[in-house]
C-alpha cells in the first residue's frame, strides 16, 4: 500500500438493462436529494445509452456523476448500435465503463478493443473505469495472475500522466449475478493488493481500485475497510435508491491513502 498519492474514494453503480426513461427521473431525484452535500468520496451513476439525457437534465448541479456502459473504439463511423467518447462527453458524462465480463462474453471483446476504447475515453477526457476479474473461484494468485494480464491488456503502453485518469473495479466474475456472494475479505485484499502493486509500478498511485460484485448493505462496511479497496462498484441491488443512498452515505473508515 502506498501513502505517497492520495486517492479520493468512490462509490457508484451500473444499471446495465434496467429501469426505464419514465422512471429514471424518480431514482436521481431520490439519490440526489439525499446526497446533497457529501463531498468526502464521489458518487457516480452508469445508466442505459437511452436514459443518459435524463440523467443529465436530474443530475447537473448536484454531486453525482454519470457516464455510459460501454464506448466505441472509434470516434466516428459506420458502427451501427454503437455509442462514441464525443456523444457521451456531449451528454456530460465524465466516466465510460470499458470491459464488463458481460461485454467480454456477449460481444467477444478482447484486450486489444478494450485498450482501444481506453483511448478513446482518454481522448474525450472521460474517466475509464476498467472493469476486471477472474471468471472461476480459487486462490488468490491465480486469480491476481488473470488480473494483470487484463490490466497490461487495457492499459500497456499508457503514460504515467494518462494512467492516473482511469479507474479500476475488480469484479470476480462467479461473484456477479443473482444468487452469488461476496468474495470472502481474505481473497479481496490479497487481490486489490496485486493490482494496487501493478498500478503503483508504472505511476499509477493516484488510481481508484474499487471493488465490484454482489455489494450490499451486509457486506459494504467490511469491504470498504480492506485496505487497498478504495470504494465499492454495486450492482443490482442500487437499482433501489434508498439501498444506494444507504451504501452513498455509509461512514468511511479512516484511510493514510485517501485523501
Amino acid at each position: 500500500m502506498t501513502t505517497t498519492s492520495l486517492r479520493r474514494p468512490m462509490v457508484g453503480t451500473s444499471w446495465k438493462m434496467n429501469l426505464l426513461p419514465s422512471t429514471a427521473p424518480a431514482w436521481f431525484g431520490t439519490v440526489a436529494a439525499a446526497t446533497e452535500g457529501v463531498t468526502d468520496r464521489e458518487l457516480f451513476v452508469l445508466p442505459p445509452f437511452p436514459i443518459l439525457p435524463g440523467a443529465r437534465d436530474c443530475l447537473a448541479g448536484t454531486v453525482i456523476r454519470w457516464g455510459g456502459q460501454d464506448v466505441h473504439a472509434d470516434d466516428r463511423g459506420a458502427h451501427t448500435g454503437d455509442v462514441s467518447a464525443p456523444m457521451l462527453a456531449d451528454l456530460g458524462c465524465t466516466i465510460a465503463e470499458i470491459g464488463h465480463s458481460e461485454r467480454r462474453r456477449d460481444h467477444g471483446e478482447t484486450d486489444a478493443l478494450i485498450a482501444g476504447k481506453v483511448r478513446a475515453a482518454l481522448r474525450w477526457d472521460l474517466s475509464p473505469l476498467l472493469c476486471v476479474g477472474e471468471r472461476s473461484p480459487g486462490r488468490p494468485d491465480v486469480a491476481s495472475r488473470i488480473v494483470g494480464r487484463q490490466l497490461a491488456g487495457a492499459f500497456g503502453g499508457l503514460a504515467a500522466e494518462e494512467l492516473a485518469r482511469v479507474v479500476v473495479a475488480y469484479e470476480p466474475v462467479w461473484a456477479i449475478g443473482e444468487g452469488a456472494r461476496a468474495a470472502e475479505l481474505p481473497h479481496v485484499a490479497a487481490v486489490h493488493a496485486s493490482i494496487r502493486r501493478w498500478l503503483d509500478r508504472r505511476g499509477g498511485t493516484a488510481v481508484r481500485v474499487l471493488y465490484g460484485g454482489s455489494v450490499d448493505p451486509s457486506n459494504a462496511s467490511g469491504l470498504l475497510a480492506v485496505p487497498d479497496v478504495d470504494g465499492l462498484f454495486v450492482g443490482r441491488a442500487a437499482l433501489d435508491p434508498h439501498v444506494f443512498v444507504a451504501l452513498a452515505t455509509l461512514p468511511l473508515p479512516r484511510k493514510e491513502t485517501w485523501a
